[in-house]
This record gives structure tokens, C-alpha cells and sequence, in this order.
């Protein structure tokens, strides 16, 4: 029997050959990367998985049976077109792990999230509110865990909400997904995909072969042509309930539409997430959720509690009237941009860390209107204050300190805000390490209430 080769030792790559080894396959990780430090992890390494550092050498082919292709790996490379000159089947991750679930487990569903943006937060959010409703569910996928290690340990009947880039989508061959959603479409990854003709098409793939009792959601009023598989029909986006999907009408309130009528779900200020996108975003895990078995009473229960993704406009506590929100992850002006028109004010707005270089200046025209106040922080306070020192401000170069100015700053109603529009390496270790420290300093904060 020959062996499977992995293309690329990234995440999914490195998942894909742990199990295939497990399971007494011959297995052999080729990367374009010279070894890193340690080579192969240990544990890949006892299991027999071999490894090629530094190319895709063709002689590799020769004893091969199947490639499997990691997203991070254009599907043009010459290694990939001479395995199939070959007649060497090539998969990705996403394909290899369907074949192995649809064997394993056939009551199992796959509700799958792709799109240009909220991919991430649309899928985590759909897990939330199957397990809401007490149904088995894994995030996983582009998100974070790949669907070959997710699927293992899974309870049967589980649903995996699967989160899928259009890498992973362009190597799917028989991939079906029992409920499937593309939430929008805008230019990206187009130096690979060519063409937004071409990145459609991949996205569109994750239709394929979808049955007449799965179901097909696109955004409303998002015209896309002719869409594969044989799904039933189904909408999110804004507007009265009348057609299947999910709606936010004019006055704010959510609903779920079926054919037999439709539901009032709760109004989108009881949402945790803000921002008209994040209420584009659960429209459309609702529909999918209600499709992989979620109750009315778990969506709503899911929709009230959920608190976003870690580190993105993230809610993390309310005291005395001010609701306090972790974006450690706006790391740049654009991302503080779109943190900032997410919520309604007053904002008190917690700015600074390391400086990029660019101006801060953008963040006049959103913060017209909805400031309290802006606490500058960190090295790039003396940017901060050219740029935007007019404003009513503060100047505090330790996070904490700057952390608690904010706290006693805001008012009943007002949102403080940490979107800092800088990395985070004056103080801290990542984004990731300042969003939780600063969520420690919030749930002291309200416990003081």
C-alpha cells in the first residue's frame, strides 16, 4: 500500500496526518519550509509519520497513493498538477475528514459558514445556540480546530459547525453539508483565486451535493446566479419575515420565518454583540441552527448570552449601567474604525499601545457624535496626542491605571471600549494576552459594584 502524503505542516496538515497514522496509514508531511526547530512533533514522530523539509521534491510521487493538500497550499503548484497527471488523487482536509465521518457517524450533520467576512463569529455563534438547545455541537474548521480532529471523541448525531475559507473549499469533491450559508461576498485572496468570478466559484462549492431536504441560505437580496445542489431555498438580512430565513424588521426585532409561519425571536438590543453586521451574523446562524435542531426557547437563550469572540468587540461586563467591550484585536485605525461604529455611545474609548506609524486621524469622523472620552495609553501616546489631542482626553502610559481611568470615566449608558489601533508588545505578550488581562481588570471591576 503505498503511503499519503501531506501537503503543507500547518495546522490541518499536522491534524490530517496524526490521525491518518493512527489509523495505520503510511504517512509522510512534505512543507516548502526549511525544518523548524524540533522538526515534527514528537508525537507524530512515534507514530511513524515521516517528514520532507525544504520543497515538494516529484520523486516523492512514486510511492504515493493520496495527497492531501493543506489550505495554505495553491492547488497549482507543480507537485499538486503532476500528482494528477498521475492519477493521484489529491483532497483537502475538509474532504479527507467527510469521507471519514459520513463512515463513521451517519446522523451526523454539517452546517457549514463561508464568506468574505463573519465567518468566524457566525460560526461560534451557531454552536452556541445548538448547545443552547442541548443538541451536540463542535465549532470547527477554518475557525480554529480542524474537522478531522473535531470529529474525533464526537458523541453520535453531533453537529459540526464547520467554518470554510475557499481554500478548503476548492479541494471538496463529494463534501456535503446537511445546511450551508454564504453570509457575503467581497474582493479578497483574489492574487490566488484570479478573479471574483473564480472566488464565487469556490465559495459556492460548499453547495455541492446538497440534497432537496438540506438547505441553501444566502443573504437577502444577494443575487449570485446559478447556485449547485438541490438545497431549499432559504434568506437572512433585513426586512419583514415573509419569505424562509431569518429577518430584522424596521422596528428592530428578529424573527424566524418557516413555512408555516413566523416566529418573534427578541429585539437586537438584547444582543451582546454589536453592530449591524454582528445582527447579519446571527440572522444567519439562527437559520442554520434551527435547521440542525434548535429550539425557539435555545435560540433566544443563545442570543441573549452569547458574548462574541474572544478579543473582537467581545462583551465582558456591566456595572451599574456601563457595559465594558474587549477588541484587543484592533490592532490597526481600520479594525478601531469598525469597533467604534459597532456600538452606539457614549463611548469611552481606550487607545494606545505600540505604534504602526499611521494616523490616527480616521477615528475623528466615527467618533463625531458618540465620545466621552479617550484614554490614551502606552508608547503611543505622544502619536495619539498630535493626531487627536484636541478631543477630550486622558494620557496614562500604564494599562491598568489607563484601564481604571476609563472605568471611573463613564457614565450610566456609556460603552468603554478597548480597540487600541496598536499592537500590544509595549506591555504585553500578544493581542491575545492584553484582551485577557484587561478582562481580569473588568470582572474585578464589576465585582467592586
Amino acid at each position: 500500500m503505498g503511503r499519503t502524503i501531506i501537503l503543507g505542516a500547518a495546522t490541518s496538515g499536522l491534524a490530517a496526518a496524526a490521525y491518518l497514522a493512527k489509523e495505520g496509514a503510511r504517512v509522510l508531511v512534505t512543507d516548502r519550509q526549511d525544518e523548524p526547530a524540533g522538526g515534527l512533533p514528537v508525537a507524530l514522530v512515534n507514530l511513524g509519520v515521516e517528514a520532507c523539509w525544504g520543497g515538494h521534491p516529484l520523486e516523492l510521487l512514486e510511492d504515493c497513493r493520496e495527497v492531501v493538500l493543506s489550505p495554505g497550499v495553491p492547488p497549482s503548484i507543480p507537485f499538486v498538477q503532476a500528482a494528477r497527471d498521475r492519477g493521484i488523487p489529491v483532497v483537502g482536509e475538509v474532504e479527507l475528514a467527510h469521507r471519514v465521518l459520513r463512515q463513521r457517524d451517519p446522523e451526523a450533520k454539517i452546517l457549514a459558514v463561508t464568506g468574505t467576512n463573519g465567518k468566524s463569529t457566525t460560526t461560534d455563534l451557531l454552536a452556541h445556540l445548538l448547545q443552547a438547545s442541548g443538541v451536540p455541537t463542535v465549532a470547527c474548521g477554518n475557525l480554529g480546530t480542524p474537522l478531522i480532529e473535531a470529529l474525533q471523541g464526537a458523541a453520535p448525531g453531533t453537529r459540526f459547525a464547520l467554518e470554510c475559507s475557499s481554500y478548503q473549499l476548492e479541494t471538496v469533491a463529494a463534501f456535503h453539508a446537511e445546511a450551508a450559508v454564504l453570509l457575503n461576498l467581497t474582493p479578497d485572496h483574489l492574487a490566488r483565486h484570479g478573479s471574483m468570478e473564480t472566488y464565487l466559484e469556490a465559495k459556492l462549492h460548499v453547495f455541492n451535493h446538497q440534497a432537496p431536504s438540506d438547505l441553501r441560505v444566502l443573504p437577502a437580496g444577494f443575487q449570485v446566479g446559478e447556485v449547485p445542489g438541490q438545497g431549499k431555498a432559504a434568506r437572512f438580512g433585513w426586512g419583514d419575515p415573509v419569505v424562509p430565513g431569518a429577518f430584522c424588521d424596521g422596528e428592530g426585532w428578529l424573527w424566524l420565518a418557516t413555512d408555516t409561519g413566523a416566529d418573534k425571536l427578541l429585539h437586537r438590543g438584547e444582543l451582546k454583540i454589536p453592530g449591524d453586521h454582528n445582527v447579519e451574523n446571527a440572522l444567519a446562524a439562527v437559520v442554520l441552527a434551527h435547521h440542525g435542531g434548535a429550539t425557539l426557547e435555545g435560540l433566544r437563550e443563545g442570543l441573549r448570552t452569547y458574548p462574541g469572540l474572544a478579543h473582537r468587540i467581545a462583551f465582558c461586563g456591566e456595572r451599574d449601567g456601563v457595559r465594558v467591550y474587549n477588541d484587543s484585536k484592533g490592532t490597526n485605525v481600520d479594525a478601531t474604525v469598525t469597533a467604534i461604529r459597532a456600538l452606539p455611545g457614549p463611548l469611552v474609548l481606550i487607545l494606545g499601545g505600540e505604534d504602526k506609524g499611521a494616523t490616527y486621524a480616521p477615528l475623528r469622523p466615527v467618533l463625531e457624535g458618540k465620545l466621552r472620552r479617550l484614554v490614551f495609553v502606552g508608547d503611543a501616546m505622544p502619536m495619539l496626542e498630535r493626531d487627536l489631542g484636541d478631543l477630550p482626553h486622558v494620557s496614562i502610559w500604564n494599562f491598568n491605571e489607563a484601564a481604571a481611568e476609563a472605568f471611573a470615566s463613564a457614565q450610566p449608558g456609556d460603552q468603554v471600549l478597548l480597540s487600541p489601533a496598536c499592537a500590544s508588545f509595549d506591555q504585553f505578550r500578544s493581542f491575545v494576552h492584553r484582551g485577557e488581562h484587561f478582562e481580569g481588570l473588568v470582572q474585578a471591576w464589576v465585582a467592586q459594584g
